[in-house]
């Protein structure tokens, strides 16, 4: 039954315009961190780590907390849509399928996101004349962040499921990046959940230490409360609420 919920998932995903942010958005950041990377260059010496630190300093705060919003509300937008939360109800599945089957094309989403970050962060590189070895830490810095981002997926479709609107979630993402690279440079950032993008990514700081056991039990905590909260309340929230 998992399955096919997924399969059901994956079907609303296939045609829709979600895929122009996926595609998109990791765009602008590359941009502006190659920009700002080329326009700094005489300070910024480190080659390869340089160009990261310039390319994730964007990314992580601003425009992956948007992308991984924008896909959380959507994913709940058509049931929240005319009367599709009534038959989101009565469906013969149990709702904790249905929820999971969206977190688990959520963090399919921010594993892609981090692959097409990887690719756009070498083309950068080889546009602007680096010409030494691609740093050995790389997919280590795309595999954290991806980790990072789920629990930012757990979190977004709690408050896309819980506030039936599309914009008001995607803002509470974009808050919560920005905010979570301040907690990131006080040093807290392993106690909230958007700072697990930025640490998981390095952003801003390519040669940090990460504690990754840590790491890994924040994350693996903040998805399960959040996944927990979204159970809860849709085992308490009746369909004739609509």
């Amino acid at each position: 039954m998992f399955l096919r919920c997924l399969y059901a998932e994956l079907q609303k995903c296939r045609r829709s315009p979600i895929w122009l942010a996926f595609v998109l958005l990791p765009v602008f950041p590359a941009i502006l961190g190659t920009g700002n990377y080329l326009g700094n260059i005489t300070v910024l010496d480190d080659a390869w780590y340089s160009l990261w630190s310039q390319h994730t300093l964007f990314s992580s705060m601003f425009f992956l907390p948007a992308l991984l919003g924008v896909f959380c509300a959507w994913q709940w937008r058509l049931e929240h849509t005319d009367h599709n939360w009534n038959c989101f109800f009565t469906v013969p599945v149990p709702v904790g399928e249905l929820f999971l089957a969206k977190l688990v094309w959520a963090a399919v989403l921010s594993l892609l996101s981090q692959l097409w970050i990887g690719v756009l962060f070498i083309l950068s590189g080889i546009i602007v004349g680096i010409t030494a070895p691609l740093p050995p830490e790389l997919p280590g810095w795309l595999l954290c962040g991806a980790l990072g981002g789920i629990s930012v997926c757990a979190v977004q479709l709690f408050f896309s499921l819980v506030i039936r609107a599309f914009a008001p979630p995607i803002a509470f993402g974009l808050a919560g990046g920005i905010a979570g690279l301040l907690f990131t440079a006080q040093g807290f950032g392993y106690a909230f959940p958007y700072s697990l993008l930025c640490i998981g990514m390095r952003a801003n700081n390519p040669q940090m230490d990460l504690n990754f056991i840590l790491f890994l039990i924040s994350t693996i905590i903040y998805t399960a409360v959040f996944t927990i909260l979204a159970l809860w309340f849709l085992q308490h929230h009746d369909a004739s609420t609509e």
